[in-house]
Parts: structure tokens; C-alpha cells; sequence
């Protein structure tokens, strides 16, 4: 039984609703934070990343960053730029790229369901990347990146939403990067009653995106739990912001792999040694997409190849058998000699987004050989997390990214 709760949300007014969504916080560094929010004081990047407002010379992660952070969140609310509703209720957010739809429910998560693993994850979080958020959410007092969360579809909460979003929408806007934004709130008493019950009736919810997100929000509420011994569990910090999206309606994209060198092989050395677990096909110029699981483009030295894995290396464990831990197991590792992906600066990792133009600039300037992967799917994501396993590093990359901002919750 999940608990997935309406809430009070702090949102945009109507007027300013395109100029506040920003991107989430990690996808820029520092100087492309400070660039995005140049001429934009509405960007709800100002607040995330609130180091854009000093000098460079600041420390980022300073106690007056987090308190401008608050400044700047106070003073928009107070500005009226952000609203309050006075009620509870759940929200539609639905996302549309390139004419296709993703639609969810904006509603806040259990942090007891994230500890009992009702709510599971696929992602190691590392402490470093916590404290950031942390800090950010405990001297704010609010959660403003939701969380990803996915569920296997639901027919009733369909059906309400497919009412719901015949009505007039809140916000209806297409941003920067032509991804139109439309949300809609749902405040009829039957309907919140009918999604709170449906949920409860769903056993297990997936973090699709936003690990660290929801790792430092529960450990905000715990610190609060401490603080306040007397909590009863109705209170705002044993929740955490979410949007929720049934499975069916989710597309992992890929990602990608570029890599500096062969390792001290040469190109005819290389290609004999990755024959031992993979089939190669050598393609031509044209760029390759892989159509398969099981299989690999492969960018070298202006001629792309593909690559088959051979059925001695196929596996039915639910990370073994994903493509990302194939590329590494059986040809990163042992040929190439990248061991710890994590940690290693002769592999980069790109976004499926960018195209496989990308992995060819790439190979060409500052890299050797580039890796087109086939994308893991959302059920062997849900595989991986069933059994408390964790997938290798950049196995997934979402597509498009929620919006900050536009959905902010009062802990």
C-alpha cells in the first residue's frame, strides 16, 4: 500500500509560469547555471543554484548561498509571483516532445514507503551529491525539484485523468527547448479520494529519475522527525514532492559511450580482441542506431561497425543481462581497461538526446571510439529494482526533463 497524498502547492501565477520553469539543478555547472539565468530573474535556477547571484570567487556550497536561496524564494512569494492554493489536491503534469505525451500525477510521496523500499530504487546515492540538496531543502524549508517516480498503469487513475485534462489547463506553455508544458489540478473531492485509493493499491512504485533528489528529501525528514520526537506523520517532512507516471507511457532513451583510447592496441588488435564476445559487422560511414537489445553501434575511426553480442554472454540476471553491463563486462573492462566507469576520465558518457552526431564529433576531436547503445527498457528497470539490485552507471537517460519551479512543497 502506497501512500501518494494530495498537498498544498506553492506554484507560479498564471502570467509567469513559462518565465519560472528552469531545467533541474544538475544539469548544468556552474558557469552554464550563471549563463542560463542571465537576463531571466524569474528562472526558478536562481533559486536552485543561488550561487549564479555572487561572484564566482563564493564558495557554492556557503552557508549565504543557501540563505540567498531562501531570500529569493521568500521574495517571489511575497512578490505574488508564486501562489498558494488553500486546499489540498493533486496536479496533472503532462510533458510533450516531439508529439508524444507523458502524463502524470504531481503528489506528495512517503518517506516511510521510500524506507521500506515500497518506493524502490535502481541508483546508488553518494553522500557528496546529498548534502547539496539537503542543505538547499532544510534552509528553504521546501522541496522544489520533484522527484520521477513511475508505476505500472492504473485504470482508474487513467480515467480521471483523461477527464480532468478535457477542462481548461493552469498552465499551458512550450519552452526553449520545444517541449510544451500543460498542467491541470485536480481538486474534486471523489477524484482525490478515488487516486489516493488507487495508489494504495499499488504495491510497488519505481524512482525513475532523481535518486539523489529523493534520498536527501527523506534524510530532511528524518532530521525533522528528530527534532520534533512528538510528530504524528501528518506532517509536510515525512513527504516528499513527486510526479508520478504510469509505465506505459515512459521512454528511456540511451545512453551512450565515448571512450579516449584503445588502450594501447592498434585498430586491427582492438578489432580481433572484442571478436571473442561479439560479432562485427563493419557498416560504412552512415551513423548506426542499434535495433535490438543485444546489440551495439560501434564509431571508429570514421567507419561504424556493429556489434552482436554473442548468445555465450546473454544472461537472464536482471544486470547482467542489461546491455550497459554487456558493454562493460565483455569489452570496456577487458579490452579497453576501463574497470570503474565511475571513476575512470577515459570514458565519457552522453545522453541519447544529443544524437549520434555527437558521439562523432566526439570520436573525431577529443576521444577514439564511440559506443551507440540499445535503450534499457522501463520493465528491466523495474526488474533490476524488484530484486534490490542496482543498475550500472548511466543505464538510463530520461526524456524530457521535469521542469523546477513550476511545483513547489511547504515542509
Amino acid at each position: 500500500m502506497a501512500i501518494i497524498k494530495p498537498f498544498k502547492c506553492i506554484r507560479p501565477n498564471q502570467e509567469s509560469a513559462d518565465a519560472v520553469a528552469a531545467l533541474p539543478y544538475d544539469v548544468y555547472n556552474r558557469e552554464e547555471a550563471k549563463a542560463a539565468v542571465a537576463g531571466k530573474p524569474l528562472s526558478f535556477l536562481n533559486i536552485d543554484r543561488a550561487e549564479t547571484q555572487f561572484d564566482n570567487d563564493i564558495d557554492i556550497y556557503s552557508d549565504e548561498v543557501y540563505d540567498k536561496a531562501k531570500e529569493l524564494l521568500e521574495k517571489e512569494i511575497a512578490d505574488k509571483i508564486f501562489v498558494t492554493d488553500g486546499e489540498e489536491a493533486y496536479y496533472i503534469y503532462e510533458l510533450t516532445m516531439d508529439g508524444r505525451s507523458q502524463t502524470g500525477i504531481v503528489a506528495c510521496a512517503s518517506i516511510d514507503d521510500y524506507l521500506s523500499n515500497r518506493i524502490k530504487k535502481h541508483e546508488k546515492t553518494r553522500a557528496e551529491k546529498e548534502l547539496d540538496r539537503i542543505r538547499h531543502v532544510d534552509v528553504t524549508g521546501a522541496q522544489t525539484g520533484p522527484i520521477f517516480l513511475a508505476y505500472r498503469s492504473d485504470d482508474t487513475i487513467n480515467e480521471i485523468v483523461a477527464a480532468v485534462r478535457e477542462n481548461t489547463p493552469l498552465y499551458d506553455f512550450v519552452s526553449e527547448d520545444s517541449i510544451r508544458h500543460t498542467v491541470w489540478k485536480i481538486g474534486d473531492a471523489k477524484d482525490i479520494d478515488a487516486i489516493r485509493s488507487a495508489f494504495e493499491s499499488i504495491n510497488s512504485i519505481y524512482i525513475a529519475d532523481g535518486h539523489h533528489r529523493a534520498a536527501s528529501a527523506v534524510k530532511v525528514g528524518l532530521r525533522r522527525r528528530e527534532a520534533n520526537p512528538g510528530y504524528d506523520g501528518s506532517e509536510e517532512f515525512n513527504y516528499f514532492l513527486s510526479v508520478l507516471f504510469p509505465d506505459d507511457q515512459l521512454m528511456i532513451m540511451p545512453y551512450n559511450r565515448v571512450v579516449k583510447d584503445l588502450n594501447g592496441l592498434t585498430e586491427d588488435e582492438f578489432l580481433e580482441s572484442i571478436a571473442k564476445y561479439f560479432t562485427v559487422e563493419e557498416k560504412g560511414r552512415r551513423a548506426l542506431y542499434p535495433e535490438r537489445k543485444g546489440s551495439f553501434g560501434m564509431y571508429l575511426e570514421g567507419t561504424w561497425y556493429l556489434l552482436t553480442a554473442k548468445e555465450c554472454i546473454m544472461s537472464e540476471d536482471p544486470v547482467d543481462g542489461l546491455d550497459v553491463a554487456i558493454l562493460q563486462d565483455y569489452l570496456l573492462t577487458p579490452v579497453l581497461g576501463i574497470t570503474d566507469p565511475r571513476v575512470d576520465k577515459r570514458i565519457d558518457f552522453i545522453g541519447g538526446i544529443r544524437g549520434l552526431e555527437e558521439l562523432e564529433r566526439r570520436a573525431d576531436s577529443d576521444m577514439k571510439v564511440a559506443f551507440s547503445m540499445y535503450p534499457t527498457s522501463i520493465d528491466e528497470l523495474f526488474g533490476v529494482a524488484d530484486a534490490d539490485m542496482l543498475m550500472p552507471p548511466k543505464s538510463t537517460w530520461f526524456e524530457p526533463k521535469l521542469r523546477s519551479g513550476l511545483f513547489i512543497h511547504r515542509i
